[in-house]
């Protein structure tokens, strides 16, 4: 590829920055349309192809260019241990909500009703897309696209559908919140064409949602302990569905 880092600088502001290895991997096995990618060893980058993504390795043989390691650390906010990174178009939002909104379900949506924290946002979509569930849905000022939640998620975000809705924007379905003041989850089982919502990790759940949801359910745990982790909340529900009928595709 002529100048990669010209054609980098023109297209990153409009695209999704694949931050390391496992990013990119992902994003080429759910179908990312990725129009540049690079590396600062390009054989080591292969050669981990060969041990841990043998499927990917010929798009990636295609894909990566061999910069200077001075050139990949330009280009990236954190340089990753792997040295690789890339740009990858975003998917259209029109198709995403269409596949929010399609009826009868297979598998849940999981809502983040104002979430914080971006590490927490992509282990969220990294478990969804783990899950096989619909889509990620977050609500408030957090991008479910930052490069952070991204790196985060490790590239999953390609695997299922996650956009930024208000509460009166929710796809249809029964809400089931989370919420220490619910009932048990364990005597409830979860449809698939549920949404599974989770407040934020410091306030909860905001009132919009709280009025939005048909049911609230709490998580077992030990009296005196204050809460659990966001992604841990939602693995412990997405295992809890898919243990009483669902089950990941």
């Amino acid at each position: 590829m002529t100048d990669p880092l010209g054609r980098w600088r023109r297209l990153a502001p409009g695209s999704v920055l694949l931050d390391g290895f496992h990013a990119l991997k992902h994003a080429v096995r759910f179908g990312a349309e990725i129009p540049v990618a690079v590396t600062a060893d390009r054989t080591a980058a292969l050669a981990l192809a060969d041990e841990l993504a043998p499927d990917v390795r010929p798009r990636l043989d295609a894909l990566l260019t061999e910069v200077p390691e001075a050139v990949y650390t330009s280009l990236v906010p954190r340089p990753h241990p792997t040295a690789v990174a890339a740009l990858a178009v975003r998917p259209a939002r029109a198709a995403h909500l269409e596949r929010l909104a399609r009826t009868p379900r297979s598998a849940p949506v999981v809502v983040l009703d104002h979430p914080r924290n971006l590490g927490n946002a992509g282990a969220v979509i990294r478990l969804a897309a783990g899950f096989g569930a619909t889509g990620v849905v977050t609500t408030g000022t957090l991008d479910p696209w930052h490069p952070t939640v991204v790196r985060g998620g490790a590239g999953l975000h390609f695997a299922t559908a996650v956009e930024r809705l208000a509460v009166d924007e929710l796809p249809p379905g029964p809400v089931f919140a989370l919420d220490p003041e619910g009932d048990d989850i364990r005597g409830v089982k979860l449809p698939d064409d549920a949404l599974l919502a989770f407040g934020s990790e410091r306030s909860g759940l905001s009132a919009d949602l709280r009025a939005r949801a048909d049911h609230l359910l709490s998580l077992p745990m030990r009296p005196q302990v204050s809460s659990y982790n966001l992604a841990t909340s939602v693995a412990m529900t997405l295992y809890h569905w898919s243990a009483t009928g669902g089950a990941p595709s």
